[in-house]
């Protein structure tokens, strides 16, 4: 805004005493380099708000189950129609409003929509669910009955307007820098100012003529107070909010490309500084497709293949109560799709489980139909079982299902199947059998699960719980989800970064050795405990214990959420935890970084992480860090060279008007170089892709310096290099260029003016790396850094040789072309010297 009254200013004084058009040169020039600068400035900012609205777009990419047409499929949320049925299912999102038709147990929370924390019970009775609610406990079919804008929810969103987003907090630490440059700059234009005025009255004052003021000296004076104000516009580096935004939103776009979904900018650059990652094992660990590969029926452990039929486990009786409790007792179901192909849908465990029933010839349909459930009971991270009630064909007979951890149902039961299906007791000796056979198959790598069932004498009301004593004994089945291919790579990656993994899963403790020994996780000298036993540790033996933990197994939500509260107040540790299930939502929140599953994971969970991780995979967490890592030694580059910049231009400027009363550097001039630092510098150094040896050093952390020892040694050693050249040819230029005539002076600050841009050229590209000395090394992969380099240099030339009148330039010959070029070159072999100079981590 001064700029543009100065440029108006100009043009007035200009055109009054010089006439249309050569008047009008000044200011003119001043109007273009403003209307440059905000052009490539609105430019960016345009191009980054595409960027968020595609971001934008993937976030809303959420899909739901529905019975349309007969066929049960899957549609985006908004393919919804009224009429729709859908299932829902703990931390389900409710996508439309819409009627209960029916389900068990079903708890939603509406606290997103009335503010009431406590869930609403919803059932036949009171039928109402509401779209933006969340479902906290048990699963529904609804009949949609209105969607979009007409919805409770969209009623609320119309009233509403979206905020911009946060700044994240390295854009608030910069900004303190900005702040801090900017009243510096400040200082300096206004001494700048007041020396350049001084020096005029006093060759006024000796002149005689203080009082007599012609349009040159206006003139004069103009162009003084455009230098001092320049000056501050060159300190101030508005290029720093611009440069965190492009790097951050490029970082989010090659993320997309890798599987990752950022939800919160901040994200991006807090992941680089994680030196801790919390890792679920189902799922992320491993593949998430689970098979059944061994059972414990009748007391004969057996491996399954897929060519078995049930006869070659036990009796038909038998393979009956297995396929009932497998078929009844179930949060999955199968579907015959449009091409009559049969489909299971569910959780991993369950389709699991299913696909063993089927194996085994039961029919779902048929099997469903011969009893009717009358009370369910979900899975529950808490109980770590699954219940239902079923009321049996005949007189009112009714039978319990239960299925959980080994360990846990195999407590409960009292009697077991035999070989003929005849129920007998379980005795000690069955029992430590059972124990070593639980223990077995743990061992191996597999997920065990007990099924028992118990007949319910006398009546039983829906509003009792499904009892859990007395059962009977089905079976006991090991479930293998095979670890991820690249996971112990990626761990290994994680290690030689100084990023400590731990697993924390519900899992049984050796099931989660076993696997965590695979990835790489569990070390010798490392700690495996479960969840119980490490909730009733004091805070001097977590103090002792937490840092050698590696996994913790049997965890409960609140156990999760209880490490990493440690891990970060206690420890000063930045966490990131990985998480899939509604059950992990308070840990994703107390997090730094939270990170969900795209595939497996709840809507509540994505809700509370900050990165989707749309593929599953540990991998991509790892690739998540490097990008995070990217993003601040980017913003660091980019701060190192426009520091060095501000240094130069301030100290040139305000030395020359104090000792020889003239800047050698015009405001069109500053403006030019303010373009290059700012908004080109950004683009070019803001974008350069990560590369492996960032996975080789240690992670920032809480508490680490943003502008390191490394960057000021840069910076001092470019600066005072840079003031050496300028100071030499400000003082001695014209005798080393055998300059004189009326043009000597002009030539020699288009030297001066040119020498000063190549530096900051060949700087560029030193500051590409901060510690290494090769820093042509991938410079042609970058083609954004390629192309701002070259377009710098292009407009260069046109300003020198073409744009003498606005610029205030002259054209120079190739001599002095190559000299200018060489200067600015000479900063690289320095800048490589400086960085011998050995400094501080810090």
């Amino acid at each position: 805004m001064i700029l543009a009254v100065c440029a108006f200013v100009s043009l007035i004084v200009g055109i009054a005493t010089e006439g249309w058009p050569k008047g009008a040169h000044d200011g003119l020039g001043i109007v273009a380099s403003i209307l440059l600068v905000v052009f490539v400035t609105a430019t960016s900012d345009y191009k980054q708000s595409l960027q968020f609205k595609d971001l934008d777009k993937e976030k809303k990419k959420i899909t739901v189950q529905v019975t349309r047409n007969g066929y049960r499929q899957k549609i985006s949320i908004f393919d919804l129609l009224s009429g729709d049925i859908v299932h829902l299912g703990i931390g389900d999102q409710v996508p439309a409003d819409g009627l209960f038709v029916s389900g068990y147990s079903l708890l939603i929370n509406e606290s997103s929509l009335t503010g009431e924390s406590e869930p609403i019970n919803v059932s036949a009775e009171n039928p109402f669910l509401l779209s933006g609610t969340k479902v906290q406990d048990g699963s529904c079919k609804m009949l949609v009955t209105t969607v979009g804008m007409r919805t409770q929810w969209g009623k609320l969103m119309a009233t509403l307007c979206e905020g911009g987003d946060d700044e994240t907090p390295l854009q608030v630490k910069l900004n303190g820098v900005a702040t801090i440059i900017g009243k510096i700059g400040l200082f300096f234009a206004v001494i700048t100012f007041a020396v350049l005025v001084q020096g005029l009255f006093s060759k006024k004052i000796s002149d005689g003529s203080s009082w007599a003021w012609s349009a040159d000296e206006a003139l004069e004076m103009l162009e003084y107070f455009a230098i001092a104000v320049t000056i501050v516009v060159v300190a101030v580096p508005e290029g720093l909010p611009l440069a965190v935004t492009l790097s951050l939103a490029f970082a989010m776009k090659k993320m997309m490309n890798d599987k990752a979904l950022v939800r919160h900018l901040a994200a991006c650059e807090t992941m680089g500084s994680a030196t801790t990652i919390c890792s679920d094992k189902t799922g992320t660990l491993t593949t998430n497709h689970m098979s059944v590969v061994k059972t414990c029926i009748c007391g004969e452990v057996k491996e399954v293949s897929s060519g078995m039929k049930g006869s070659d486990f036990c009796s038909d009786s038998v393979a009956k109560m297995v396929t009932k409790s497998i078929f009844n007792n179930t949060g999955g179901d199968i579907v015959v799709a449009k091409n009559n192909k049969i489909e299971i849908l569910g959780t991993p465990t369950e389709t699991a489980l299913l696909e063993f029933g089927l194996l085994l010839g039961g029919d779902f349909r048929a099997v469903r139909e011969e009893s009717k459930i009358v009370k369910v009971e979900p899975f529950n991270s808490e109980k770590k079982r699954m219940g239902v009630v079923l009321e049996l064909p005949g007189e009112e007979l009714f039978q319990a299902h239960c299925k959980g951890a080994s360990e846990i149902i195999l407590a409960a039961c009292d009697r077991t199947l035999n070989s003929d299906g005849e129920v007998v007791p379980l005795d000690a000796k069955s029992v430590k059998y059972l124990e070593d056979t639980i223990e077995q198959f743990a061992n191996e790598a597999l997920r065990t699960l007990c099924l028992a069932y118990k007949d319910i004498e006398g009546d039983f009301s829906v509003g009792n719980p499904v009892p859990f004593e007395g059962y009977t004994l089905i079976g006991i089945v090991g479930i293998k989800d095979p670890v991820r291919p690249g996971v112990k790579e990626s761990v290994a990656i994680c290690r030689s970064a100084g990023i400590m993994v731990r697993m924390v899963t519900g899992d049984n403790i050796n099931t989660a050795k076993a696997i965590a020994r695979e990835c790489g996780i569990l070390t010798d000298d490392g700690i495996a405990i479960e969840g119980p036993e490490f909730r009733l540790k004091t805070d001097e033996e977590l103090q002792k214990l937490i840092p050698k933990l590696q996994v913790m197994a049997r965890s409960s939500p609140m156990d999760k959420h209880t490490l990493v509260r440690h891990l970060r107040t206690t420890f000063g540790e930045v966490v990131a935890v990985t998480g899939d299930g509604t059950n992990d939502a308070p840990a994703l929140h107390e997090a730094d970084i939270g990170l969900a599953m795209g595939i497996a994971g709840t809507e509540v969970a994505k809700e509370s992480a900050d990165v989707i991780i749309l593929d599953d995979n540990f991998s991509t967490i790892v690739t998540v860090a490097k990008w995070g890592r990217s993003v601040y030694v980017n913003i660091q580059k980019f701060v190192q060279f426009q520091l060095t910049v501000n240094v130069v231009a301030l100290i040139v400027n305000f030395s020359s008007a104090c000792l020889t009363g003239s800047a050698p550097l015009t405001a069109v001039q500053l403006l030019w170089v303010n373009m290059i630092m700012d908004t080109l510098g950004a683009l070019a150094l803001a974008t350069e892709p990560p590369n492996d040896d960032l996975m080789k050093r240690t992670p920032v952390g809480r508490k680490g310096n943003f502008i390191s020892n490394a960057m000021w040694r840069n910076i001092m050693g470019q600066s005072v290099y840079q003031f050496v050249i300028i100071w030499y040819l400000q003082t001695s230029g014209k005798v080393a260029f055998n300059l004189s005539g009326d043009d000597s002076s002009l030539i020699l600050n288009t030297i001066i003016f040119n020498s000063f841009v190549f530096c900051q050229v060949f700087n560029e590209v030193s500051s590409r790396e901060m510690e290494k000395i090769n820093v042509l090394k991938g410079i042609l992969e970058n083609y954004v850094f390629v192309i701002v380099l070259s377009c710098t240099v292009f407009f260069q030339v046109i300003i020198i040789e073409f744009l003498g009148t606005f610029a205030n330039t002259h054209p120079l010959t190739l001599q002095q072309w190559a000299v200018c070029i060489l200067l600015g070159f000479i900063g690289m072999p320095i800048a490589a010297a400086v960085k011998m100079i050995p400094v501080g981590s810090r």
